[in-house]
């Protein structure tokens, strides 16, 4: 009996309350491997439903033969399944399926500036080898893979808060280049049109075809090959241009059509298939590493307007901003290299505002000095000003 190991590790609350969730997972049966593939199915629903309820995963179960073995599953720091329940399992052609239903207890987030969602443009990914879209005609497939990927970040309980701007393709090859010669004004003018701090953007370099799977000989066969796929992630934060974040990303899927075959990237009978579900493990795991990545930055904006004593942001609610949050300000004083590049130059002030008034994209904020507002420009920079808890005081 084959066992599926993934170390754990243990945080838990007593006090927190559980959360059921029902989820089904799915995973591809290679060269007859059911095992493997129940196994891949359990792993996909658990995952599933640790992001969904907003957890970080840093293990999934003990497994033996696609069967749970035990019911307690550790995951890394934001919450523990207590119980996992396997309601039902089936083989349909080549693909297994498992339903789960898990007892989830959530945890607080390990620190202060977590508590702040940070909003990130989501744009078309770039296929570095159009000619290799041939096979199944799926040149619509980065338009449909960051749709894809942009409804299962959507869908999470996370901080991370997805805008899309996937209808317009963008050449964002310089971005992944080594020299990082790349064109900052693109970083602000999404960052401008989506109101949002951070910019996601990718590049599939590869779904080239793989080996094929049946015999040569067995002609009755129906043809089925494996095929690659691959994604580069960069995230950029638009207040300073810098790459904050980036990962690469590969699997191996099924790849069941005919070589003639039309296949329409967008149906959901494509994100069924082994392919499709080794494309959405991918963003799986996407959805887990962003979230981690950006949960602790700093959430910082900029002063859209400037009335007397008062600021307007372009911060608000979908930020996590609040009535009585104290914001700094800090001077925008970018510096030019002699080829025309920009680098971030931010001046820290002495002023500081308090939030009066909180709409979904924007907040009105009055300065908290008796001293007037000195030298506030538009599009100076706003940050929002976390303090760590204290974990005692004295009365």
């Amino acid at each position: 009996m084959k066992h599926f190991l993934i170390i754990a590790l243990i945080i838990f609350s007593m006090q927190s309350k559980a959360e059921w969730f029902e989820v089904v997972g799915y995973g591809g049966i290679v060269d007859g491997d059911t095992t493997s593939a129940r196994q891949m199915a359990v792993k996909d629903a658990i995952t599933q439903a640790l992001i969904f309820s907003g957890a970080t995963v840093s293990s999934v179960q003990t497994v033996a033969d696609g069967v749970l073995e035990q019911d307690e599953l550790k995951i890394k720091t934001h919450g523990q399944i207590q119980h996992v329940n396997l309601i039902n399992e089936q083989q349909q052609g080549e693909q297994y399926s498992v339903t789960l239903h898990l007892d989830i207890i959530p945890q607080q987030s390990q620190c202060v500036e977590s508590k702040f969602n940070k909003q990130i443009t989501i744009t078309q990914s770039q296929l570095t080898h159009p000619e290799q879209a041939r096979l199944g005609q799926i040149f619509d497939m980065p338009e449909a893979s960051s749709q894809r990927l942009f409804n299962t970040l959507n869908e999470r309980n996370t901080g991370v808060k997805m805008i899309p701007y996937i209808d317009r393709k963008l050449d964002v090859r310089a971005f992944f280049a080594q020299q990082f010669d790349y064109n900052s004004h693109l970083i602000d003018t999404l960052s401008r049109n989506s109101n949002s701090q951070y910019v996601l953007l990718s590049q599939i370099t590869d779904i080239s075809q793989g080996r094929k799977m049946n015999n040569d000989y067995a002609f009755w066969e129906r043809e089925a090959y494996m095929r690659n796929f691959k994604i580069d992630f960069a995230l950029f934060d638009s207040q300073t241009n810098d790459q904050v974040w980036s990962q690469h990303y590969s699997a191996e899927g099924i790849w069941p059509h005919k070589k003639t075959k039309i296949v329409n990237v967008n149906s959901e009978e494509f994100w069924r298939t082994d392919y499709g579900q080794k494309i959405q493990t991918i963003f799986n795991k996407v959805s887990q590493d962003l979230d981690s990545a950006v949960s602790c930055l700093t959430t910082s904006g900029k002063i859209l307007m400037i009335d007397s004593d008062r600021v307007v942001i372009n911060l608000g609610k979908s930020h996590g901003l609040e009535s009585g949050q104290l914001l700094s300000i800090l001077h925008r004083s970018n510096l030019t290299a002699a080829n025309g590049m920009q680098f971030a130059h931010h001046i820290q002030t002495i002023e500081q505002v308090v939030v009066e008034q909180v709409n979904a994209q924007s907040a009105i904020a009055r300065n908290i000095s008796a001293r007037p507002l000195s030298n506030i420009q538009l599009n100076d920079v706003i940050k929002v000003v976390v303090k760590e808890p204290e974990l005692f005081t004295l009365e």
